[in-house]
């Protein structure tokens, strides 16, 4: 019975332990391209030709994914981290994007 005890406490120890010690896993390219696809292409187009500067500096670019930007004429940019979206995701997707040519 004490094993028994002994086995039933020693397994959310390590499950906790584990889940310290694995890092949580890295966007992909294949997530980050299915994202791109769902959420960006329509606006942005195949190869994010439209409606974005390439030339301005990354970090200025994952806060209009993350924060949103008022567009000359509609639709504007909605702020995806009211989305879930992470700034880890954020600077995947312009990184991506800035890739495709």
């Amino acid at each position: 019975m004490k094993k028994i005890a002994a086995a039933l406490i020693g397994i959310p120890l390590v499950a906790a332990a584990l889940l310290i010690v694995v890092p949580a896993r890295a966007t992909s390219d294949d997530d980050t391209a299915a994202l791109y696809n769902t959420k960006c292409k329509m606006c942005h187009g195949a190869t994010a030709e439209k409606k974005m500067d390439k030339t301005k500096a990354d970090d200025v670019l994952i806060q209009i994914v993350l924060d949103g930007k008022a567009a000359e004429k509609p639709p504007n940019m909605p702020a995806f981290k009211d989305k879930g979206l992470t700034a880890d995701q954020a600077k995947a997707l312009v990184g991506y994007m800035k890739s495709l040519k």
